[in-house]
C-alpha cells in the first residue's frame, strides 16, 4: 500500500518532470544551485552542468538582474525579467523568467529564489524534482494551470493559478468531469491526443463567465511505481492574445501570399507552413507522404541555379531566388524565396529560415510599368516633336533628342536650368500660373530661343505631370514649324496671287465678252435680216469665224482658271458613251471636211453601252484632241478608238486613242505638251491660233476623271495621244434615241410675251431687244436693278433677261428681291445674262432666284431655245 504522502509526492514528481517550463533554484546572488532538465535542454548542457555557475557567467551581466540586488525584506516578493541566455553552442536564447523569493523561516536557513524560465517563444521540457517540498512549491506558485485528472477526466487536482486565469477555484473544478467545459470543436481532438503518452496541444476552454479562451496545455499520463497509468497531468498557459496574434500573422501571411519554411541543415528536414502548400496549390497528401524538400520549391530546369544559390547562402550570404512556376493548370505564377542562414560557434550552418512569396501580381505590375516606361521613352527617344520635363518653379528636368535639337542645347547642360531662359520670364510665370488652373494649354508659347540667337516658332502643347493625384511638374510638347510657317506664308501668296489670277481673268472675260456679245449678235442680225450679195455675206461669215475663234481662246482661259483654282465639279449623269463618240466627232466633222480630212471612230464591243460621269468633260477632252489632229494635219484623216482596260464591280477603265497623219510632234518635247501656254508653234511656224492651253486642260481634266494622258511613241508619221479614265458602269437599256424634235419646235406656234430686258451696256440692250422684237415679243429696258424692281411693281412680265452686272443694284440683288415679294404663279421666268462663263456660275445662279441661265455672246438660236424651253 502506499500513503496519501507517497502519492502527492509522486504528483510532485510528476509535475516537475512534465513543467514546459525551465525551473530553477537560484541563491541570492545569482547562482544556480539546482536546475531542471528542461532548462538544460533550452542551453544545451546536462543537468550537473549548470549547478553551481553563475548566471553572470551564462549571460549578458546587465541582461539579468542580480538576485542580490534584490531586498529580501521588502515586500516585492516577485519578479519578471526577459533576458538572454548564450547557449552551449554558443548563440543567445531569448528567455522570459518570473523568480518567486522564499525566505529562509528557519535561524541560519539561507533565502533562495525560484525561477520559472521559458525560451518567448515557448518551449516544453522534462525533468526530475530535487525533493518533495520544492515540487510542491512549484505547484504552488506557478503562474501556468497545473491540472490532474483521472482517465476518465474526473478533475483530481487544480492549481490556484486557474482562478486567475479561467476564473474558477479549484474548488470548482475538482471532482467534476471537465470535458463539458472544453469547446465541441476541439472536444474530441484532446480524447484523441490523451491517449498518447504525451501530446502538446491548443484547444479552447470556457471560461467562468462564458466566453472561451485559448490554452496550450502539455498532457501527459503520470505512471504508478506498478507501472499503471493512473491519473492524467496537464500543464498549460493560457495563449489566447499569442493565438490571436498568430492568427493575424497567419491571415497577413495569407493575404500577402508569403509561406514561411526551416532547414535544419545537419538532419537536412525541412518543415513549411500551410501557407507555402496553398502558394503552391498543393496538398499535404499530393507529397506521397515524404518531407518536403527545397528541390520541391521550384521545377526541374531551376533546380541547379538554386543549388548554387543555396551553397551560397551556407558560405555566408542571404538566399534570394525570383523564379517562374507552372501549376498543373498551366498557369505561370511568379515565386520570390529568400533564406538566412543561422550558425554555430564555429560558423557551421545549423539552420536556414527563410519566405517564399506568390509575387505574380507585382511582376505583372513590374511588366506593365515596364511596358509603359519603355513606351514612354521610346515616344520621347523617336518623337519628331521637341518633350521638355519641367518641375512646378519651370527648371528643367528631362529632355529627348528633339529638344536638343529645338535649343541647341545637350540635355546635361539644359537639366536644371530655368525654361524662362529660352522662352522669356515674363512668359513662364503666365504658363505657369494658367497650367496650375487648366489641365491641357495649347500654343501658349509660341517661339524658342535657340542657343545661336534665332529663334524657332512653334505650336506647344502643356500638359502636366501627376503622381499618385498629385501634379508634379509638366511636360511641354513643343513642334518647330518654322519651316512650315514659310512654306505657309509662300502657300498664302500663292493662293493670293492665283485668287487675283483668277479674278483678273473673270474681269476680262466680262470685259471682252460685253463688246463681243454686240459683235456677234449684231452679225447674227444683219445674215438673218438683211439680203447680202455673196461678197457681203462672205464678209460676215468671216467676221462671225473670227468672233467664234476670239471665244474659243476667251473660254479655254477661264476653263484654265476654273481647273487650275480647283473648283471644276464633276457630274455623275448617265450617258451612252458610242453617242457621246459619235456626237464630238460629228461635231468636228465640218472642220475636218474642209481639209478634206477623214476621221473615223471605233469603240471596243466589250465597252459597257451605258456609263455614268461627267460626258461634258469627257466631250472637251476629245474636242481638245480631235481638233488639234484637225489643225496639224493636212492629207490622212483622224482615227478615235475607245477599248477596256479592267473592269470591277464598281469601275471600268478605258482608254481612249486620238491618232493622226499629221505633221508629228518630237518625242522629246512630249512632256512639255502638257504644260499650260506652252504652242506647238515653238517648234512650228506661228500660223496656228490658239492659247497652248488645250492640252494642259485636258491633262487636269483626265485626271479628275481617274485617269492619265500622255502621247504614245510611234514610228509611223503623224501624233497619237492616249488617255485613260475611270467611269461607273451600268447595268442599264441603251439610252433611247431622242430623235430630231427641231423641226415640230420650230412649227409650234409660240405665243407673243411681255419681256424684260435688264441690262446696262447700250449695245447689248440693242441687239438682244432686235433679237426678240424680230419674233414679235414685246419688250421693256431697264438699266439696274432698282428700274426692274420699279417695273415688274407696275407690270406684268412673263421673261426677264437679267444681266448679272449692273450698276445701283445687281441682277442677283434684284432677282432674290423679286423671288420674296412675288408669288409664285404671278413670278415672270428670269434668265441670267452673264459675261461670266465659267462653270459652276450657273448654280450659284440658280440658287439666288434666276431660272436659268446664258452666256454672253448670245446668239438667236439661244433666245429661241430658251423661249421655246419655258413657253
Amino acid at each position: 500500500m502506499h500513503s496519501a504522502s507517497d502519492g502527492q509526492n509522486d504528483f510532485y514528481e510528476q509535475l516537475y518532470l512534465c513543467a514546459p517550463m525551465g525551473i530553477a533554484k537560484l541563491s541570492t546572488d545569482g547562482r544556480f544551485l539546482q536546475v531542471n532538465p528542461a532548462l538544460c535542454r533550452m542551453l544545451g548542457y546536462e543537468a550537473d552542468e549548470l549547478p553551481g555557475s553563475h548566471v553572470r557567467n551564462r549571460a549578458d551581466m546587465n541582461a539579468f538582474i542580480p538576485v542580490s540586488s534584490m531586498d529580501i525584506n521588502e515586500s516585492i516578493s516577485h519578479k519578471r525579467l526577459e533576458f538572454e541566455l548564450l547557449h552551449r553552442e554558443g548563440h543567445s536564447v531569448r528567455l522570459a523568467a518570473e523568480l518567486t523569493l522564499i525566505s529562509g523561516q528557519e535561524e541560519g536557513a539561507d533565502s533562495y529564489y525560484i525561477a520559472y524560465i521559458r525560451e518567448t517563444g515557448g518551449t516544453e521540457a522534462v525533468g526530475s524534482p530535487e525533493n518533495h517540498q520544492l515540487y510542491e512549491l512549484i505547484a504552488n506558485q506557478a503562474h501556468e494551470m497545473i491540472y490532474i485528472s483521472s482517465r476518465e477526466g474526473i478533475c483530481l487536482y487544480c492549481s490556484p493559478s486557474a482562478t486567475k486565469v479561467l476564473g474558477y477555484r479549484p474548488e470548482d473544478l475538482i471532482g467534476r468531469n471537465n470535458y463539458e467545459l472544453f469547446h465541441p470543436d476541439d472536444l474530441k481532438i484532446i480524447q484523441d491526443k490523451t491517449k498518447d503518452s504525451e501530446s502538446l496541444l491548443q484547444y479552447r476552454f470556457l471560461h467562468k463567465n462564458g466566453h472561451y479562451l485559448w490554452l496550450e496545455t502539455s498532457f501527459r499520463f503520470v505512471t504508478s511505481n506498478q507501472g499503471e497509468k493512473n491519473y492524467v497531468l496537464a500543464v498549460g498557459r493560457e495563449v489566447t492574445e499569442r493565438k490571436h496574434q498568430e492568427d493575424i500573422l497567419a491571415e497577413a501571411m495569407r493575404v500577402a501570399a508569403v509561406g514561411s519554411w526551416e532547414w535544419r541543415v545537419q538532419e537536412n528536414h525541412v518543415t513549411v507552413s500551410d501557407q507555402v502548400y496553398r502558394i503552391y496549390n498543393r496538398s499535404r497528401r499530393a507529397m506521397d507522404g515524404r518531407p518536403f524538400e527545397l528541390s520541391d520549391f521550384v521545377e526541374e530546369n531551376d533546380r541547379e541555379p538554386l543549388k548554387a544559390l543555396v551553397q551560397k547562402a551556407l558560405e555566408g550570404h542571404d538566399l534570394s531566388y525570383e523564379y517562374q512556376y507552372v501549376r498543373k493548370d498551366g498557369s505561370v505564377q511568379y515565386l520570390h524565396l529568400r533564406g538566412v542562414v543561422s550558425f554555430d560557434e564555429n560558423s557551421k550552418p545549423i539552420r536556414m529560415n527563410g519566405t517564399v512569396q506568390d509575387v505574380t501580381d507585382r511582376k505583372h505590375a513590374e511588366f506593365k510599368l515596364q511596358e509603359t516606361i519603355e513606351r514612354y521613352t521610346s515616344l520621347k527617344k523617336y518623337n519628331h516633336d521637341a518633350i521638355f520635363s519641367l518641375d512646378l518653379t519651370g527648371h528643367i528636368m528631362n529632355g529627348n533628342v528633339m529638344a536638343e535639337n529645338l535649343t541647341g542645347y545637350k540635355i546635361s547642360e539644359l537639366s536644371g536650368t530655368s525654361f524662362s531662359e529660352y522662352i522669356g520670364e515674363n512668359q513662364l510665370k503666365l504658363i505657369l500660373s494658367d497650367s496650375l488652373q487648366d489641365s491641357s494649354l495649347q500654343n501658349q508659347i509660341e517661339w524658342i530661343k535657340h542657343k545661336n540667337g534665332h529663334v524657332a516658332e512653334i505650336l506647344s502643347n502643356i500638359v502636366p505631370i501627376i503622381i499618385n493625384n498629385i501634379k508634379v511638374g509638366f511636360y511641354v510638347i513643343a513642334k518647330d514649324i518654322t519651316e512650315q510657317k514659310k512654306l505657309l506664308i509662300a502657300k498664302e501668296a500663292a493662293e493670293s496671287t492665283n485668287k487675283a489670277k483668277s479674278e483678273f481673268l473673270a474681269m476680262m472675260s466680262h470685259e471682252i465678252r460685253t463688246p463681243m456679245n454686240g459683235v456677234i449678235g449684231m452679225t447674227d442680225l444683219l445674215m438673218e435680216t438683211t439680203v447680202l450679195d455673196n461678197q457681203q455675206m462672205e464678209y460676215l461669215d468671216i467676221i462671225r469665224k473670227s468672233g467664234d475663234a476670239l471665244l474659243k481662246i476667251i473660254d479655254d482661259i477661264l476653263d484654265f482658271a476654273k481647273v487650275e483654282s480647283g473648283k471644276t465639279i464633276l457630274q455623275e449623269d448617265a450617258f451612252d458613251l458610242r453617242n457621246c463618240v459619235s456626237e464630238t466627232v460629228s461635231l468636228l466633222s465640218a472642220k475636218a471636211e474642209e481639209k478634206r480630212l477623214k476621221i473615223s471612230w471605233q469603240v471596243s464591243s466589250d465597252v459597257p453601252k451605258q456609263l455614268i460621269g461627267d460626258s461634258d468633260r469627257l466631250k472637251q477632252v476629245l474636242i481638245n484632241l480631235i481638233g488639234n489632229s484637225i489643225k496639224f494635219t493636212y492629207t490622212g484623216g483622224i482615227g478615235v478608238s475607245v477599248i477596256k482596260l479592267d473592269q470591277d464591280a464598281e469601275k471600268v477603265k478605258l482608254k481612249f486613242v486620238v491618232k493622226d497623219t499629221g505633221i508629228g510632234i518630237p518625242y522629246d518635247q512630249a512632256d512639255q505638251l502638257f504644260e499650260p501656254f506652252y504652242q506647238l508653234g515653238n517648234f512650228m511656224t506661228r500660223k496656228f491660233q490658239g492659247t497652248g492651253l488645250g492640252l494642259a486642260i485636258s491633262r487636269k481634266l483626265v485626271e479628275l476623271l481617274g485617269g492619265e494622258i500622255w502621247l504614245e511613241e510611234s514610228s509611223e508619221s503623224g501624233a497619237s495621244f492616249a488617255f485613260t479614265v475611270r467611269l461607273k458602269a451600268v447595268q442599264a437599256e441603251p439610252l433611247a434615241s431622242t430623235g430630231d424634235c427641231g423641226s415640230e419646235a420650230e412649227e409650234h406656234q409660240t405665243k407673243k410675251l411681255n419681256i424684260l430686258v435688264a441690262e446696262d451696256n447700250e449695245t447689248n440692250q440693242f441687239v438682244l431687244r432686235k433679237m426678240l422684237e424680230k419674233h414679235g415679243h414685246r419688250i421693256q429696258v431697264a438699266s439696274n436693278g432698282k428700274e426692274v424692281l420699279h417695273a415688274v411693281a407696275y407690270e406684268s412680265f412673263d421673261l426677264i433677261f437679267m444681266d448679272v452686272q449692273m450698276p445701283v443694284m445687281n441682277g442677283l440683288e434684284a432677282a432674290q428681291m423679286i423671288k420674296d415679294t412675288i408669288h409664285e404663279d404671278k413670278r415672270p421666268v428670269i434668265v441670267a445674262v452673264t459675261a461670266n462663263a465659267l462653270k459652276g456660275d450657273r448654280e450659284s445662279y440658280l440658287q439666288a432666284g434666276m431660272d436659268d441661265y446664258i452666256a454672253k455672246p448670245i446668239k438667236s438660236q439661244m433666245i429661241a431655245d430658251i423661249i421655246q424651253k419655258y413657253f
